[in-house]
């Protein structure tokens, strides 16, 4: 069996599960491209925990870990069944202490994004939680132990987003401000280039890292996504853009 794709989704607003734009309009071209997985290991901004946690229920529930929003958004259900046996297999292969937690569920960084990508719901899925206390490299570490579960036919997708300061959100800018646009190019360039070291250890970039990264829980992801690559995989850069001045959409797909 090929060794599965690995994917990392700027997933921006929740709203994107409902609205229809260019952004969606890619995720939702993945469905053709992308094989069929047995399972998908979700790693999602949204479970920001102390520690490395795991769901291992054989149906989890549809959170909304957000407010404020229309009524349509309360209604997605992302019904997929879990897999006590992956989760079993995750605990095995990492050599840090896995806690399972089934006190969340599957969050908006996860079925906003897979409700476009896989409407069906129909594979199963579990979400393994960023450590808010672990180090970049220590999340590119993790991301290695989970690459042989692509031989599987597992699809690890990661979800969260490579510029992500809400507290400098604005909502009228359709573009991004130049440190996030710097940022964000950076990013790019280095993973064009296969330098993940500079992923690793963004903030040598300076201010604009700052700024992009106040805290780790949007950019993490990215890092299990390149830590379960070997290196033959080729690249697709989409969505590559700032919005409302920091938040960037960019997303990898590695085949």
């Amino acid at each position: 069996m090929k060794n599965m794709p690995v994917l990392f989704i700027g997933h921006g607003s929740p709203m994107n599960a409902i609205e229809d734009n260019k952004f969606v309009r890619e995720w939702q071209s993945l469905t053709e491209r992308l094989p069929n997985p047995k399972a998908i290991l979700s790693v999602s901004a949204h479970w920001y925990t102390n520690g490395t946690k795991i769901m291992d229920e054989e149906h989890p529930e549809t959170i909304y870990d957000m407010y404020g929003f229309p009524d349509d958004l309360y209604k997605i259900i992302y019904a997929a069944k879990g897999s006590p046996e992956l989760s079993s297999n995750i605990i095995k292969i990492l050599s840090r202490p896995v806690e399972i937690d089934n006190s969340w569920g599957y969050d908006h960084g996860t079925w906003s994004v897979l409700h476009r990508i896989y409407p069906k719901a129909d594979i199963p899925l579990i979400q393994l939680s960023v450590d808010r206390n672990a180090s970049m490299q220590e999340h590119y570490n993790i991301g290695q132990q989970l690459a042989k579960l692509r031989q599987e036919g597992v699809l690890i997708f990661g979800s969260g987003n490579v510029t992500h300061n809400l507290s400098r959100i604005n909502w009228q800018m359709d573009g991004g401000y130049d440190w996030a646009e710097e940022f964000d190019n950076y990013i790019i360039k280095s993973i064009k280039d296969k330098n993940y070291n500079n992923v690793v250890d963004y903030r040598k970039i300076g201010k604009s890292a700052d700024y992009a990264v106040p805290i780790s829980d949007h950019f993490a992801p990215l890092l299990y996504v390149l830590g379960a690559l070997d290196g033959n995989e080729k690249l697709s850069v989409f969505n590559d853009e700032c919005i409302m001045g920091s938040m960037s959409m960019t997303s990898y797909l590695f085949e």
